[in-house]
C-alpha cells in the first residue's frame, strides 16, 4: 500500500512539474531551451536565412545586442526562416557567426508571430508573451535597444 502511494505521488509530482512552462525545443547545438529563458521576460526574435544578404550584415549587430542585454531580463534568439534542422542548422549558424541562441523550432504558434515573406525581420515580444513590435529589414543593436527602452517604459 505504501509503495503504491509513493509511486502515485511520484507520478503526480512529475506531471505537475512537467506542466510548469513550455520548453522551446532545442537550439542549434541540440541543447534544450528551457522555458525560463523565454517566459516572463522580454524577447527579441530574429528570423534569418543563409541566402539573405541583409541578414548576414545584421548578425554582428544582433550578437552585440545579445551581449549588451545579458542579465537584463531580455533574451535575443534567432529562427532560421528555411526551417533547417540538426547539423545543417548548426553549420548555417556557425557560417554566419551567430553567437546568440537559434531556436530549432519556430515559436510562432506560442507567441502568435505573423509569418513574414520578407527578411530579415525581428520581433520584440513583451514579458507577457505578446508581440509588441515587428521590425522589418536590417537592424542595429542601438536601434533595437532604443525600441526596447521605449516599449518597456
Amino acid at each position: 500500500m505504501t509503495r503504491r502511494l509513493i509511486g502515485a505521488l511520484a507520478i503526480i509530482t512529475t506531471l505537475l512539474l512537467s506542466g510548469c512552462g513550455n520548453d522551446y525545443g532545442i537550439d542549434q547545438y541540440g541543447q534544450k531551451v528551457a522555458a525560463e529563458r523565454l517566459d516572463k521576460q522580454w524577447v527579441v526574435i530574429n528570423y534569418w536565412a543563409e541566402w539573405c544578404g541583409p541578414c548576414r550584415t545584421e548578425i554582428p549587430e544582433l550578437n552585440a545586442l545579445a551581449e549588451q542585454l545579458k542579465g537584463q531580463n531580455v533574451g535575443v534568439f534567432g529562427v532560421n526562416f528555411d526551417n533547417v534542422q540538426g547539423e545543417e542548422l548548426k553549420a548555417a549558424s556557425e557560417k554566419l557567426g551567430i553567437k546568440f541562441t537559434v531556436l530549432a523550432q519556430n515559436p510562432d504558434g506560442i507567441f502568435e508571430i505573423p509569418r513574414s515573406e520578407a527578411l530579415p525581420v525581428t520581433y520584440i515580444i513583451d514579458d507577457k508573451g505578446k508581440v509588441r513590435e515587428q521590425l522589418m529589414g536590417e537592424q542595429t543593436a542601438a536601434g533595437v535597444l532604443a525600441k526596447l527602452k521605449a516599449l518597456r517604459g
